[in-house]
């Protein structure tokens, strides 16, 4: 667990009380058949006979006859069973990378946070991706949590640093926002067997959001994904990436510095920059197809955009093609 005695923060710092506001009026539902322990909002695909009246179904010999409807008997002289959906919870799992990468930003600390603050409680001035990661991870809990949802959490790097236990009482979003906020941004990547770690924690199937800028090679990716698939667990990956990483608008010669045991070069980027961009793009469309083959939803979020409104837009298309595919 997180150090204790390392700075709280104010969670109004890393998300700004307007994101919040926004988000909590969507649902975020998962995809797949959700197994949970407590009676919740979200329906689940199995049709049972316990809450809530879904629809009938003809009558076919050995049903229980307890769930006869005798007033569709009356009116059409048919048999007719009632089916009704069961309500399930769902168990939110975030995973969130602080690997060295994720320490890289370019925007301003004061412009990004919303709070008035011009430098983080360490003292940077700049906003990082794993800063942007906070942020989403929080809201995203946030949400789930009003609903009455289990949340748990992972910070990973090249394994995981920090686990918290899946729980939806009253004073858990403050101990996911300290988790996120007394780890240290290093190291290493190493998505699979971070994944392998939390799944071995997992005994129902759980909506697992993957909060990262995936810098990591795409086979390696892909293989983690199918062992989520493999264990029946729903997925969102999150891709949080800097303006700079995108756009590579850089002008001058300088050095250039992996922030994962890569080392330092001192290059022109103008002279890569066509080049960079090509295989920038090619690495996103391929982790954006990785997910997107075991039908898993991708949101991408770059440091220097507001949070609130991709991330609605994003759990209200989300909320919306579940209903769809819910009435066929």
């Amino acid at each position: 667990m997180a150090d204790l005695q390392a700075p709280q923060i104010d969670a109004t710092t890393y998300l700004h009380p307007q994101t919040l506001a926004r988000l909590a009026t969507f649902e975020m539902r998962a995809k797949m058949i959700v197994e949970g322990v407590m009676s919740g909002m979200h329906r689940s695909p199995y049709h049972g006979f316990s809450i809530e009246f879904a629809q009938h179904r003809p009558y076919v010999a050995g049903d229980d006859l307890r769930h006869l409807d005798w007033k569709v008997y009356g009116r059409s002289d048919k048999l007719h069973l009632k089916q009704y959906e069961q309500e399930t919870n769902l168990d939110l799992i975030l995973m969130v990378d602080s690997s060295g990468s994720m320490n890289f930003g370019t925007r301003s600390f004061g412009d990004a946070s919303g709070s008035g603050s011009s430098r983080s409680v360490d003292g940077r001035a700049n906003w990082t991706k794993f800063d942007h990661a906070t942020a989403l991870a929080a809201a995203m809990s946030y949400v789930a949590l009003r609903q009455g949802d289990r949340v748990g959490m992972v910070i990973y790097g090249d394994a995981v640093r920090t686990y918290v236990e899946r729980n939806s009482q009253q004073g858990q979003w403050r101990r996911l926002v300290d988790a996120l906020a007394t780890n240290p941004v290093e190291s290493e990547t190493n998505l699979g067997r971070a994944l392998d770690q939390t799944l071995a924690k997992l005994n129902n199937r759980c909506l697992i959001v993957i909060v990262s800028d995936f810098f990591e090679d795409v086979d390696a990716i892909r293989s983690a994904m199918a062992r989520a698939r493999h264990r029946r667990h729903d997925l969102i990956a999150c891709q949080v990436l800097d303006q700079q990483e995108r756009d590579f608008d850089f002008s001058e010669t300088a050095p250039f510095e992996g922030l994962e045991g890569e080392g330092r070069l001192k290059v022109d980027p103008r002279a890569l920059r066509k080049e960079y961009l090509d295989v920038f793009a090619k690495h996103c469309d391929a982790v954006q197809k990785t997910a997107r083959s075991f039908g898993f939803d991708l949101l991408q979020t770059t440091t220097h955009s507001w949070l609130g409104p991709p991330l609605a837009a994003f759990l209200a298309r989300r909320n919306a093609l579940m209903k769809r595919r819910r009435q066929r």
